[in-house]
């Protein structure tokens, strides 16, 4: 066999190097691949039409989104349009209203185009919604809206100030009023305050003489002193009821074994509590009271008339604050710590510092305390008138179960519906006591037994 040189084998395998490498090189330029012999070509027009297919796809996205934001925003000023048209309405409904009182015909002619032409643009605005007639300029549109809807929330705003403004004057005009009035129940007051104080001062007794003293003096004296006790059970009681206490079961423990025909009557035992403590020792001429000398018997009857004198057109707060150790303080202060007990007093202020300020030789300055003051100082008077009389009068009362006398007696209740006081068994117990002026004898005050 021939042997086969080098030299020869080397250029024919380079020349296949070549040609596969030429091929290779084509198949990437020109993307043609020798596949079994046959070379598959990709189309190079068929790729730039998909290049072309997708950029239009894209562009038509953009489209849509475009259509979708300018109904949206034409949407919007549509709606802004309705809202400003809705507070036009709604201001000028508030101008209809404020010019309804005062009238004002001219507002209401105003406020009533303005309605009428608002509502002929809601139904314009509703006529372009439904035939989606929208502005074509929404920006413009919108902010033609805003200034509009706030215009409207500016010129209701500034109604509402108006009408504040007129009702305003009107609540200074009934201020003024009730002001005149308040002057004018004042200036009535202080009148019937001068009444009071004239007949609470006992002015009918101005020019009364120790030697024309008579019974019908010392009637009105009694008169005087019976209300005045009456005012203070009145406040008495109703201090009792706003701190807690049983009515019922005090009325019973005053006056046991009383039937009372209404259950009002219970204050009269109350009343007679009152009288028994204030009027106890009034036959003494120095009321019991401790460490109290009294001139002869002939020159006591000026004594007690001149003492009767210098209370009787006194305040006794005022009269206490000037002599607060005279013979009528030690009476009030004595009388006071016997009628008001320990528990009543703390269950009315809480504590015991009135009762101790007044055993310490002060008085307080109380609602409560001026009320016992102003009784004791009736009673007072009327001790001293009593002891000016020669004889000096004297005081009474019935024992409970008494029959009765209308010589010494009188019921207390003076009511048409009350039976007769002939039909009563006997007196339930004494709420006034009497007094005998010389030969007169003035009636005590009886409540009479339903038993």
């Amino acid at each position: 066999m021939d042997s086969v040189k080098r030299s020869a084998v080397t250029p024919s395998k380079s020349r296949l190097a070549r040609a596969f490498a030429k091929v290779l090189h084509l198949r990437v330029v020109t993307g043609v691949a020798p596949v079994e012999g046959i070379q598959k070509v990709k189309p190079q027009e068929s790729s730039k039409d998909d290049q072309d297919t997708g950029s239009w796809s894209r562009s038509q996205s953009f489209d849509d989104n475009d259509e979708k934001l300018r109904n949206t925003a034409e949407l919007e000023a549509h709606l802004a349009q309705l809202f400003a048209s809705v507070s036009s309405i709604k201001a000028a409904y508030a101008q209809l209203q404020y010019a309804q009182s005062p009238y004002d015909s001219s507002g209401i002619q105003s406020a009533d185009q303005i309605v009428v032409s608002e509502l002929k643009n809601l139904s314009e605005l509703k006529r372009c919604y439904l035939k989606k007639q929208f502005d074509s300029s929404p920006e413009r549109t919108l902010c033609l809206a805003e200034i509009q809807e706030q215009k409207s929330l500016l010129k209701t705003y500034e109604i509402m100030r108006k009408k504040l403004e007129s009702q305003m004057k009107l609540k200074d005009s009934e201020i003024i009023f009730l002001r005149e009035k308040l002057g004018d129940c004042h200036k009535q007051n202080k009148l019937l305050e001068k009444r009071l104080n004239a007949s609470g001062h006992l002015s009918v007794l101005d020019n009364l003489h120790l030697s024309g003293i008579s019974p019908s003096h010392f009637i009105t004296v009694l008169q005087h002193t019976v209300k005045s006790i009456r005012s203070f059970v009145r406040l008495m009681v109703t201090e009792m009821e706003s701190s807690g206490w049983d009515i019922n079961a005090a009325a019973s423990a005053i006056q046991p074994g009383v039937v009372f025909l209404k259950s009002t009557h219970k204050c009269l035992a109350f009343e007679s509590f009152v009288c028994r403590e204030m009027f106890d020792s009034f036959h003494i001429p120095n009321f019991s009271l401790p460490n109290e000398s009294l001139p002869e018997q002939k020159h006591r009857h000026r004594l007690f008339f001149d003492r009767f004198f210098e209370l009787k057109s006194a305040r006794p707060k005022e009269y206490l604050a000037q002599k607060p150790k005279s013979t009528f303080g030690k009476f009030c202060r004595t009388k006071y710590l016997k009628l008001v007990h320990p528990k009543m007093e703390s269950s009315f202020s809480g504590n015991l510092s009135q009762r101790n300020l007044i055993s310490s030789g002060d008085f307080p300055n109380t609602p409560f305390f001026n009320s016992f003051l102003e009784m004791a100082k009736r009673v007072w008077l009327l001790h001293c008138l009593a002891f000016s009389f020669n004889p000096e009068a004297s005081i009474f009362q019935v024992n409970k179960g008494s029959c009765f006398s209308e010589v010494y007696m009188e019921s207390i209740i003076d009511e048409p519906s009350s039976p007769p006081p002939e039909t009563y068994p006997g007196v339930a117990f004494t709420v006034v006591p009497g007094f005998r002026v010389g030969k007169t004898v003035i009636q005590c005050q009886v409540y009479l037994s339903q038993c």
